[in-house]
This record gives structure tokens, C-alpha cells and sequence, in this order.
């Protein structure tokens, strides 16, 4: 019995030193302060060139694409030009069926030979009527009334002409002719298909002017617009060549707005080379416009403007008076300003950057105290310490 109690004293005073144990190594890990080089991750604040730039997807275009119509109706009798085919300004490209506008050009042609019978004949009525007049056979009314009908009959032959005029321009509206040199990117129609073009002029063609020059249609947000002007060089790349970057400039920023769910964009027009003709109508664009650059400038990665110390350490440094706006004025327009922390004496100091142009990884310095060389702080690498205390235990 004295053993058994011996091993249970034993036993307890055993657990009460793995408990001390145990709180003494949590309350030490808990205050100890760790090195602040192994704690933080630093980057060094160091010169180079930046460019910032504005990105944009967009759709290559032709610069000029012609849609070819018909200004008569019809039935198509036969085509002459097909996708990809090169033409020349005048080209025929596609025959409408003519039976009935060559009907009309028959019947204008017989209303003008009938026409100018009648015009023979009030010739010699008019002219054997003055003679009769000379000889005061009739009266002076008979010979206006011969007159009259002369002028009549010229003005039914004018009318007979300007009709045939019509007929046959319908009739050569019948065959279509490329309005342009160019390529046919589209061929709209088949033999068989009838063309109406009393409400709408149907297009038949589309054909682009000229391949190697091209552009890309882009829409850029209105928060970017502002820094975009014409002449700024631009890159793109296309799914096709993947591996391949093209070169274009700004060409126009369009002043006409579109508005889709309260987002307001603008048509940004890149002007395009295309000497090898492999860019295709219709590709994707994906633009990056320079709309600023910077040689040697001071960079600071733009993780350390993001870094913001845990609790304990901004304490100390709002002790030390590390607060700081978001902006300094300087004369009339407004410098951002950021915060960036260095490490001074192992705590997290505050040190105040104005700061420039971004290409999204790394930000220009243009004022502060921030030098070059200076360890910067761009992540804190213990995790936060969770709060104490948790919920309690639930009894039913």
C-alpha cells in the first residue's frame, strides 16, 4: 500500500513539472523577441530604368475595309473573285442576272426611236406651217400650235434619252466592279442567292485596301485615357505568335465614349506595320502603351510601399512619430507619397518617399529621405500572433 502511494506522489509531482515545463517554454516563445534579420525580409533600394506602361486588349483591323454592295436587285448569276483573292480598282467581281434590265434598256431604246418619229414629224408640221403663215394660209395660232408641238416632241426625246441613260446604268450596276485594289476578305454571297437592295444596300464583299498597314482597335478605361497621346510607341502580342512582340504607335485616341455597365472606355487607334502580312484581320491584341519612362531612377519594390508592421511594432513606431500622409502638396499639383520601413536598432522605422511612376513591381523615388543602397522592408516573415482567449466550452 506504502509503494503504491509512493508511486502516485511520484507521479503527480512528475506531471506538475512536464506543466511547468510546458508554461515556461510557451511564456518564452511567447516574449521572446526574435532576430530582427530573420524576421524580416529586406530589399535594397537601387537604380535602374522604368516604364510605365498602359495595357489594353484590342482587335486588328484593316485600316481601310470597303463593303462592296449593289445598288439593284437580283439574283447572283456567277462571281468572279473568291476569299483572299488580290483585285485591282475596276475588277469584275460578280454578275447579277440581267434579263430584265436588259428588257428595259430594249424598251427605252424603243421609246427613243418613237420619240424622235414624232420629233420628225412635228419638224415638217412646223416648218410647212410657217411657210403657210408667210403666205397668210393660217392664222397666227395654227403656226404656235406647230411650234408648240415641235418643242413637245423634243422634250418627249429627251426623256426617252435620259431614261435609257437609267436603263442601261441599271443594267451595268448589274455586273459589280472592286471599288479599290485590294484583298477580299470576305465574300458575303453565293450563285443562286437573290440580292434585295430596295430598303438596304446588301453587302456582297469586304475588302481590305491594303494589308501592311493595319490597326488595332483598343479600349482603354477612362482612368487611363488621360496619359495616352498620339505618337507613343506601343507593343503587342498576338495568340498566334505567342512568342513574337510587334511594334505600333498611337495613332488617334477617339473622343467618342462607350459606356457597358457604368464602365466608361475609348477607342485608342494603334497604327500598325504589317510587311510580312502574317497579322490577320480579327486577331486579339493584347497593347502595351509607354506613356512614361524613366532612366536611372531610384526604385523601391512595391511590396515594401505595401508592408505595414504587425500591432507591436507600429506601436513603437507611432512612439517615434512614424506616421505619414498620403500626399504632399507641391505648388499646385499633388506628389504621392508613400511609406516605406527600414530597420533601426531591430524595430521597423517609418521613412517618408514621394514617389513617381510604376510599372507595377517596382516604384520611382522622386523625394524623401530614402537613399540609395538602404535595406528596405518588403515582408514580415513571423505570423501574426493569434488572439488570446477562444470561445467557451458549449454545454449543450
Amino acid at each position: 500500500m506504502n509503494l503504491r502511494k509512493l508511486f502516485l506522489n511520484k507521479l503527480s509531482l512528475l506531471g506538475a513539472l512536464l506543466l511547468l515545463a510546458g508554461g515556461g517554454y510557451a511564456y518564452w516563445a511567447k516574449t521572446r523577441t526574435p532576430d530582427a534579420a530573420l524576421r524580416y525580409r529586406t530589399a535594397a533600394v537601387a537604380r535602374g530604368d522604368l516604364a510605365q506602361l498602359a495595357s489594353a486588349n484590342g482587335t486588328l483591323n484593316p485600316v481601310v475595309l470597303v463593303n462592296v454592295g449593289t445598288q439593284v436587285s437580283g439574283t447572283v448569276k456567277k462571281w468572279y473573285a473568291d476569299f483572299n483573292d488580290h483585285v485591282t480598282a475596276g475588277q469584275k467581281l460578280l454578275e447579277l442576272d440581267p434579263p430584265i434590265y436588259e428588257a428595259q434598256v430594249g424598251q427605252s431604246l424603243a421609246n427613243v426611236a418613237n420619240a424622235r418619229s414624232q420629233l420628225t414629224l412635228a419638224q415638217a408640221n412646223e416648218a410647212r406651217a410657217r411657210a403657210l403663215f408667210q403666205q397668210e394660209y393660217i392664222s397666227r395660232q395654227d403656226l404656235d400650235i406647230a411650234a408648240q408641238a415641235l418643242a413637245a416632241a423634243r422634250a418627249q426625246v429627251a426623256l426617252a434619252q435620259a431614261q435609257l441613260t437609267r436603263d442601261r446604268t441599271n443594267l451595268g450596276y448589274s455586273v459589280i466592279r472592286s471599288p479599290v485594289t485590294g484583298v477580299v476578305v470576305s465574300r458575303e454571297v453565293d450563285v443562286g442567292q437573290t440580292v434585295a437592295a430596295s430598303l438596304q444596300t446588301p453587302t456582297l464583299f469586304k475588302i481590305a485596301q491594303d494589308l501592311a498597314k493595319m490597326q488595332i482597335d483598343s479600349s482603354y478605361a477612362e482612368a487611363d485615357v488621360g496619359s495616352i497621346r498620339v505618337g507613343q510607341p506601343a507593343t503587342f502580342r498576338v495568340d498566334a505568335f505567342p512568342n513574337r512582340s510587334f511594334r505600333g504607335s498611337v495613332r488617334q485616341v477617339r473622343l467618342n465614349p462607350t459606356t457597358q455597365q457604368n464602365v466608361v472606355t475609348y477607342d485608342v487607334v494603334i497604327a500598325v506595320d504589317n510587311p510580312e502580312q502574317i497579322l490577320m484581320p480579327g486577331m486579339t491584341a493584347y497593347v502595351n502603351i509607354l506613356v512614361a519612362q524613366r532612366r536611372d531612377a531610384l526604385l523601391v519594390p512595391n511590396a515594401a510601399l505595401r508592408f505595414r508592421p504587425t500591432e507591436a511594432a507600429a506601436a513603437v513606431d507611432k512612439a517615434r512619430g512614424g506616421a505619414t500622409p498620403d500626399a504632399r502638396k507641391d505648388g499646385k499639383s499633388e506628389v504621392p507619397t508613400g511609406t516605406v520601413y527600414v530597420l533601426e536598432n531591430g524595430q521597423p522605422k517609418a521613412v517618408r518617399v514621394a514617389t513617381g511612376i510604376t510599372d507595377n513591381r517596382y516604384t520611382e523615388v522622386v523625394g524623401g529621405e530614402l537613399k540609395e543602397g538602404a535595406a528596405v522592408i518588403v515582408e514580415d516573415r513571423q505570423p501574426p500572433a493569434k488572439a488570446s482567449g477562444g470561445p467557451g466550452m458549449r454545454l449543450f
